[in-house]
C-alpha cells in the first residue's frame, strides 16, 4: 500500500526510532498521524495527533482504539531493554520487558485488527530486532521477548491474510538511540532503519534485515548452536 493519504498509528513515538517514522511519515504525505507515548509532551504536535498510551495497559489501548477509528496501518515501535539476565535476573524485569515488546504489539494489533479489516486490510509493521535469533551475557530478557515479537510477526501474518492485512518484521542491530548510548559498535541511524520499515510497507515486503548485522546473524540460523555462538560471539570479539 501506499503511505501518501494513508492514516497511521505509531507507538513510542515521542523519541530515537519512533520519532523518526513520524517525521518520516510526513514527508511521505501521510494523511493523519497518531503519535502514540507513555509521555506526550515530548512528541512535536505538528501535524500528529498524540495519544497518550501505555501498551502494557489493556483498557488504555482499548482506549486507543475507540479514539482511531480510522487507522490503516500499525507501527508497533514501542520497546523497553533492562539489561536482565533470565536465570539470575529480577523476574518482575523480565516481566516488565515481556509486557512491552510482546504482549504490547499483541494486545494492539488485537485491537486494531478489526479496524485494519474495515479499513480495507491495511498493514501492520514490528519494529523486531536480530535479537530475536540469538542473545548474549545480560540480554536474556530482551532476546526473549523479541523471539517472541518474532513468532507474533509470523503468527499475525498468517491469521490476518483473510482480511488482507500485510504483517511486517523489522531485524537489526543496534540502532544509534538512548537505547544502546555507551555501547561501542556500528550503529544505524534511526533514519535508515525507519525508511527501510516504510519502504516495506510501500513495497510488500514481509521481513527486513536492516543492516549488515541483522543479515550476519539470520544467516547462521542453519548452524548448530556450538558453531552459531561461536562465529556470533567471535564477530562480537568475545570469548
Amino acid at each position: 500500500m501506499k503511505l501518501q493519504d494513508a492514516v497511521v498509528l505509531v507507538t513510542g513515538a515521542n523519541r530515537g526510532i519512533g520519532a523518526e517514522f513520524v517525521a518520516q511519515l510526513r514527508r511521505r504525505g501521510a494523511a493523519k498521524i497518531y503519535a502514540a507515548a507513555r509521555d506526550v509532551s515530548a512528541v512535536d504536535p505538528d501535524g500528529v495527533h498524540p495519544i497518550e498510551l501505555d501498551v502494557t495497559d489493556p483498557g488504555a489501548v482499548e482506549a486507543a482504539a475507540r479514539v482511531a477509528g480510522d487507522v490503516q496501518v500499525l507501527i508497533n515501535n514501542a520497546g523497553i531493554s533492562t539489561g536482565t539476565a533470565l536465570v539470575t535476573g529480577d523476574v518482575a524485569a523480565i516481566r516488565r520487558e515481556m509486557d512491552t515488546n510482546f504482549y504490547g504489539p499483541l494486545l494492539m494489533t488485537r485491537a486494531f485488527a478489526p479496524i485494519l479489516g474495515a479499513n480495507g486490510g491495511g498493514a501492520v509493521l514490528n519494529v523486531v530486532s536480530a535479537l530475536s535469533w540469538f542473545t548474549a551475557p545480560g540480554s536474556g530478557a530482551y532476546a526473549a521477548s523479541k523471539a517472541a515479537a518474532w513468532m507474533l510477526t509470523d503468527s499475525t501474518r498468517l491469521e490476518l491474510a483473510g482480511q488482507g492485512t500485510h504483517v511486517v518484521g523489522v531485524h537489526m542491530g543496534l540502532v544509534d538511540t538512548d537505547m544502546a548510548k555507551g555501547l561501542q559498535a556500528p550503529k544505524i541511524p534511526p533514519s535508515a532503519l525507519a525508511a527501510a520499515g516504510l519502504d516495506a510497507v510501500e513495497s510488500g515486503a514481509q521481513e527486513v534485515l536492516a543492516d549488515d548485522w541483522a543479515r550476519f546473524v539470520k544467516a547462521g540460523l542453519v548452524l548448530d548452536p556450538e558453531r552459531r555462538y561461536a562465529e556470533l560471539f567471535s564477530a562480537l570479539g568475545a570469548s
